[in-house]
């Protein structure tokens, strides 16, 4: 009966690959390449820290292994968290569920099936992004077969272990929240990630990584080095066992090993038996009806009438529909506290920053950290919106037939999508900018700069994010975050980096340019103008195709939708 339960998700994969086949072959190799780029782009990178890690004497080796650790305990976290996530709609809002309940299959096939669907869904996105950093630790350190035989033999129990706590803290909840209140469940969880970041962060205490001076000897300043690895993470069991392959190590692991998977064991034995418990009661007390509260509805909607009112009555009347969609599903508004967690850490980076400590001069070294700024808050708002603008098509729904039948046309349709979320979104990106580099004390030239280029960045973003959207759509959804976590999704953020790394390359020389001259005190030369210019209208025209061809992609996904 669990192979019967389980059979869903392989056949719907195996017809999802079917019907790739009679799509445009170019279109496929276009975004395999695509994606075999950003992977190697992720690879070159972290090689190129480890390389200058393994360059540094003494504490080389122990700078790369507490990057590994980092690494492994970062994704460790977000491990959980997305399970967290995924668990609550798989194990008690999925619309299948009432079907399975009435099957003669047993609690136990179901819930495990139900939490193989939770590991599948929340585990192969981090996988891939995660994959290139450890094969950098393989390639930089010559690591042998043992190496990529111990990370495929890590990974299970780490996603087994962390998949386990995820389940058993949402069981938990739903046992005295009931599930269709996902306003506390949710609120509840995101308060649970603030706490998580920030302890977190603090742990890893990055900032006196840079400073050994505050240390007395050499010998406190690698134990803090050491500081981030405890005992009694399973993280750090996987980074021991990792590191010693790195380093040729012969000693046994033995123990680490059998850490890893006794916890794994243990933790879906406890997950069995809890369910027997208490899940069936937790499934019962989500089938209850739950209360909206109509606080705040008149201001909200007062808001959305004055901004929108030059957008004509339909358009307006789409974007109203959009923002009491969005603050009525409490999965969707609550994240926004996880939005306020990202933005505090962010910024707290920038804060203490130890500028005056290094040996570069500190006017350059702030324009320069400026510059890359603009990159870093690019990827920021890419992945929000993967987040919250990517699924704005597909959170039509089933109901996506009342868009195609109305008198709104399609093009009129996605440029609302884009309308809505623009704003926010320039708000947050020049919040961003604007404050670090005020906390960086850069030149007003790299000020305006920067401020400029992230205005422009967030338009292509946006269009990528609704226009990919469009072409990637998913209108039979159980739970709206499933649609950022599928093939489309990832196929957002590698173009979105794409975008973004190319602006940043095409200004990086020009800005180099114009700063060097200025601080020397020379006159940029007539050819270095037009080099200057013609690179910033090359940004300009990249920017206008990063807005042209995604909704033009769009619209016409959307004019062949036969549903």
């Amino acid at each position: 009966m669990f192979r019967l339960l389980i059979s869903p998700k392989f056949v719907g994969f195996k017809n999802g690959l079917k019907r790739s086949r009679s799509k445009i072959k170019i279109k496929v190799l276009t975004l395999t390449g695509t994606g075999i780029l950003f992977w190697l782009a992720l690879f070159f990178l972290s090689c190129r820290v480890l390389i200058y890690f393994s360059s540094q004497e003494i504490i080389g080796d122990i700078l790369a292994r507490h990057l590994l650790a980092m690494a492994l305990l970062i994704f460790f976290s977000l491990l959980i968290f997305s399970h967290i996530i995924t668990a609550l709609s798989n194990l008690y809002i999925s619309q299948d569920l009432e079907l399975c309940h009435s099957s003669p299959a047993r609690l136990t096939e179901i819930f495990l099936s139900r939490s193989f669907y939770t590991v599948i869904d929340s585990s192969w996105m981090l996988l891939v992004f995660g994959l290139p950093v450890m094969m950098a630790y393989g390639f930089v350190y010559h690591a042998g077969l043992d190496y990529y035989l111990s990370l495929i033999h890590v990974s299970f129990p780490l996603i087994i272990i962390a998949a386990s706590l995820g389940i058993m803290l949402i069981m938990v909840l739903v046992r005295f929240f009931p599930a269709q209140r996902a306003r506390d469940i949710i609120m509840f969880l995101s308060l649970i990630l603030i706490v998580i970041l920030y302890l977190l962060f603090r742990f890893l205490r990055p900032e006196r990584l840079v400073n050994p001076e505050t240390f007395i000897s050499v010998a406190q300043y690698l134990g803090a080095l050491k500081a981030p690895d405890s005992p009694y993470l399973p993280s750090h069991w996987a980074t021991e066992i990792l590191w010693a392959r790195l380093i040729k190590y012969t000693g046994g692991h033995v123990l680490n090993h059998l850490l890893l998977w006794s916890t794994a064991f243990a933790l879906v034995v406890i997950d069995i038996w809890m369910a027997g418990l208490i899940y069936f009661d937790g499934f019962s007390r989500a089938q209850e009806a739950k209360r909206r509260s109509r606080t705040g509805r008149k201001i909200l909607e007062r808001i959305v009438s004055v901004i929108t009112r030059p957008l004509g009555p339909d358009m307006t009347s789409l974007i109203a529909k959009d923002v009491r969609t969005f603050f009525r599903d409490n999965s969707q508004w609550s994240q926004l506290l996880l939005l306020g967690a990202l933005v505090v850490v962010y910024l707290y980076n920038f804060s203490v920053l130890p500028l005056e400590r290094s040996p570069i001069r500190s006017i350059y070294l702030q324009n320069a950290l400026s510059f890359l700024n603009i990159g870093l808050a690019g990827f920021v708002i890419s992945a929000l919106s993967v987040r919250f603008i990517f699924p704005a098509v597909s959170s039509e729904g089933q109901a996506f037939w009342i868009i195609l039948s109305s008198p709104l046309s399609p093009r009129r349709f996605l440029w609302s999508k884009f309308l809505a979320y623009l704003l926010p979104m320039l708000v947050l990106a020049e919040m961003l900018i604007i404050y670090t580099n005020y906390l960086l004390k850069v030149t007003p030239f790299m000020m305006a700069l920067s401020s400029v280029t992230i205005f422009f960045l967030v338009f292509g973003i946006v269009a990528l994010g609704v226009g990919l959207g469009a072409v990637y759509p998913n209108f039979r959804h159980e739970n709206i975050a499933q649609v950022a976590t599928g093939f489309g999704g990832l196929i957002y953020m590698i173009i979105s980096s794409v975008f973004i790394a190319l602006v940043i390359m095409l200004e990086a020389g020009p800005v180099y340019t114009i700063l060097s001259t200025h601080f020397r005190g020379e006159e940029i030369t007539h050819l270095q103008w037009i080099w200057i210019v013609g690179s910033f209208i090359m940004v300009i025209f990249l920017n206008i195709f990063a807005v042209q061809r995604p909704m033009a992609a769009g619209l016409k996904a959307i004019n062949g939708y036969e549903g």
